[in-house]
């Protein structure tokens, strides 16, 4: 099961990121095999911010969320 391991902050960067990545490919600023993989890495970052998960915090053993309150 997938565990929560990002936090708020992270959350907000990566999806300011993926806007900043549309808007680019959008405007034609960035094209071609550049910008599909731009693209795609937008995807990324909006499925992770929108899931609070990140597979690779878990194989790096990371995590940006704070200390649970106990």
């Amino acid at each position: 099961m997938m565990k929560n391991n990002m936090g708020s902050t992270d959350k907000v960067i990566r999806l300011i990121a993926a806007a900043a990545i549309v808007l680019l490919y959008a405007f034609n600023i960035v094209s071609g095999v550049l910008g599909i993989v731009l693209i795609i890495v937008a995807a990324v970052f909006a499925l992770t911010s929108f899931l609070s998960f990140c597979p690779l915090y878990t194989i790096f053993g990371a995590s940006s969320r704070g200390e649970d309150p106990k």
